[in-house]
């Protein structure tokens, strides 16, 4: 850098120093930086005016001017023993100037530290004293004008006592209308569970009744097998004795008349849909039988189809060939035989039910109470035994479909095969009247119920009885 650029630059920092503090004070409040300018000319001059001993000032070049010069120089040299200490005194005094001016640097460098730390102290002990003044004249200001202000000032106490009033008795309604809803809520909980408890007592009350009902059932029964093998014993021992010693008889051949016995049933007996309809409420009587169901007189095979449906395990018999290949083309197990054959071939109780519809009409009469011995031989304790059969009781089928078949022999009364189920010892017997005769006939209607119950009921009965 050349000694006139080191002089601009020296220039500059010191214009910015003194634009920073023109008036040289530091911060403080009196006080100010000294100006120390003059004492840097003067040390300037003097370090000029040192480093000016023993040179020689310079002439236009020529002889005169060397010889001039070298002769300058040679007394210079002669005369440095007697300079010298006055060189080194005057270095020693520059030596002291620099520290002075060093020294009086650091002091205006500790006054302007000073003064930063003192200007926020300065800051903000005047924003207090600036607050203290307005908090002190808004207190005259409060004291000049409270006679003004105390009346709006009672107005607003009065308005807010009024509202917090106010508030308080909004907060008390809330409470109360919130306990009124929880003891509501914890009256109909109450309810709730009451009628739950009184419910479930009431199903437990009709569960134990249920019990107790089957426990007598199963009492009712286990007496009436007593009583009935009493029975047989004291009053059918000479029977059982001489149907035992003259075999079962072979059951008579059903005369065919060169018929179609299919369509005959399609005609007068009704479609197979409705009667597999009908059938199918019998067939759900024998869910939960654990052995094979036997469908005495199967015929087109509806009941064996509703059992079917049902997961039951069930075949059929019936002496027509026709109606067995007719129940083989739906898949469903029939063998062509006589019944009374095919029923003595069976062991002894391994049947789980025996379902008869529309049989006994067509057998002799001193065939049925052998069909119903037989059956009480094959049954299993407990199994059902269901006839379906037409009801004598009713006067319009003697009028209408009975003797329309040419096969039926004569009706059974249900008082009469109930004794005769009674007497092989079966219990639980129970007689249902189906297929109310008014329906089929609607003159009927006219007559008074009492006369038109009593002889002209159901057109068919069922009987249902349990193997003890």
């Amino acid at each position: 850098m050349k000694e006139d650029d080191l002089l601009a630059a020296i220039q500059a920092v010191r214009a910015r120093a003194r634009a920073r503090a023109p008036d040289g004070n530091l911060g403080l409040e009196g006080v100010a930086a000294p100006d120390l300018t003059p004492l840097l000319h003067a040390r300037d001059a003097a370090e000029a005016k040192v480093a000016a001993i023993g040179t020689v000032n310079p002439r236009p070049p020529g002889l005169k001017n060397s010889i001039a010069q070298a002769l300058k120089k040679l007394i210079a040299r002669a005369l440095d023993w007697h300079v010298r200490e006055q060189v080194e005194f005057n270095r020693a005094a520059m030596a002291c100037v620099h520290a002075t001016l060093e020294a009086l640097g650091d002091v205006s460098r500790a006054l302007a530290a000073l003064a930063a730390r003192e200007k926020p102290l300065r800051e903000a002990l005047e924003a207090y004293h600036r607050e203290s003044a307005a908090a002190a004249g808004e207190m005259r200001d409060v004291c000049r004008h409270w006679a003004e202000w105390r009346p709006a000032f009672e107005e607003r106490r009065s308005a807010s006592e009024i509202h917090l009033l106010r508030t308080m008795s909004e907060l008390q309604g809330a409470f109360q209308h919130r306990v009124t809803l929880l003891d509501q809520s914890y009256r109909e909980l109450a309810r709730q569970q009451h009628a739950s408890f009184t419910a479930a007592l009431d199903r437990n009350t009709i569960d134990v009744q249920k019990r107790l009902w089957q426990d007598l059932e199963q009492i009712r029964r286990e007496y009436e097998s007593l009583i009935y093998a009493e029975l047989r014993a004291l009053r059918q021992t000479r029977a059982v004795a001489q149907a035992s010693a003259g075999g079962t008889p072979a059951m008579t051949q059903t005369p065919r008349y060169g018929i179609d016995w299919l369509r005959f049933a399609e005609v007068f007996r009704g479609p197979e849909e409705r009667i597999r309809e009908h059938q199918r409420k019998h067939a759900a009587r024998f869910v939960g039988a654990a052995h094979e169901i036997v469908d005495i007189g199967c015929g087109r095979g509806e009941f064996l189809e509703a059992a079917r449906e049902l997961g039951l395990a069930a075949r059929g018999v019936d002496s027509s060939e026709e109606c067995v290949a007719w129940c083989a083309s739906k898949g469903l197990a029939a063998a062509r035989a006589d019944l009374f054959e095919f029923l003595d071939a069976l062991p002894d109780r391994s049947l789980g039910g025996a379902f008869c519809s529309q049989v006994i009409e067509h057998l002799p009469p001193e065939r049925v109470p052998m069909l119903v011995a037989l059956l009480a031989a094959k049954l299993h304790p407990g199994a059902l035994a269901l006839f379906e059969t037409p009801n004598p009781e009713c006067l319009a089928i003697f009028a209408t479909h009975f003797y329309i078949d040419p096969t039926h022999t004569r009706p059974v009364p249900a008082a009469l095969l109930r004794f005769y189920l009674e007497e092989a010892g079966f219990g639980g017997i129970e007689v249902e009247r189906l297929e109310p005769a008014a329906h089929s006939m609607p003159a009927l209607q006219e007559l008074p119920p009492t006369l038109r119950d009593a002889f002209f009921g159901g057109l068919d009965y069922a009987i249902l009885a349990r193997k003890l």
